[in-house]
């Protein structure tokens, strides 16, 4: 079963940890991904920008129209993932609390099933 562990970031969150916490946190992530790598468990990762570099595209009319910023206002926004394969769901929650995100007050990893995926070999060089 395949599962997306989805980091949401919160930069007020981020913001009061101090430069030691937010260290451990980066050591973490490295400590997670030879884990999951290890085991076999680990398809892909990314980190994503903050919703600041994001654009927002809309086609009325059959014409492109290009917004700055994210879609919607929020104080948390997708940071970025970890998609995996395991046996069951259950390994899928024990993989996200893994991530130290899971462990900062005011944040989690959200746990969600892929009902369908599809790697291309240009996006598996990515």
């Amino acid at each position: 079963m395949k599962f997306l562990l989805i980091m949401h970031m919160n930069p007020q969150i981020w913001e009061s940890l101090t430069e030691e916490e937010r260290n451990e946190v980066h050591r973490g992530h490295e400590g997670f991904m030879e884990t999951v790598q290890a085991s076999g468990e680990l398809l892909g990762t990314a980190a994503l920008a903050e919703p600041a570099e994001s654009a927002v595209v809309r086609v009325r009319g059959g014409v492109p129209a290009v917004s700055d910023g994210p879609y919607i206002e929020a104080k948390e926004y997708l940071g970025g993932y970890y998609l995996v394969e395991c046996a069951s769901r259950d390994r899928a929650l024990e993989l996200a609390a893994m991530i130290p995100d899971a462990g900062l007050e005011g944040v989690g990893v959200e746990v969600r099933p892929v009902v369908f995926s599809q790697v291309t070999s240009a996006a598996a060089a990515v």
